[in-house]
């Protein structure tokens, strides 16, 4: 059952277009104190619990492999998601993890089984 999982998330991303909407080092559009450690998007035509696109971060590994998921709440939106990790090395990871529990989020790290 978990392979299955995450070789559904492979597909789902193989047959997606990663759009970064939220450059690495700039501010958020709503909460300029709030600034990107890494590049932060989504996948074009899916859809979260949000409406829009699943949201992703995209690290800068020389692959395109999903790595983990976070697993967020966020306070302000009152909303539960998911947000994948594609590409993101071990310190990437741990700088992802730092940002959703701060702010107003909170988040879980679902590392990838090996």
């Amino acid at each position: 059952m978990e392979t299955l999982f995450w070789t559904r998330l492979d597909d789902l991303i193989a047959s997606s277009k990663i759009v970064i909407d939220r450059p690495k080092d700039k501010p958020h559009p709503r909460w300029p104190d709030m600034i990107f450690p890494l590049d932060y998007g989504y996948l074009e035509s899916t859809t979260a619990i949000d409406g829009g696109g699943i949201d992703l971060w995209l690290g800068s590994a020389s692959h395109r492999n999903l790595t983990a998921i976070m697993c967020t709440i966020d306070i302000k939106k009152k909303d539960a998601e998911i947000k994948l990790l594609i590409g993101c090395t071990g310190e990437e990871i741990g700088i992802i993890e730092r940002f959703h529990n701060r702010y107003y989020q909170s988040g879980i790290l679902v590392p990838r089984p090996e």
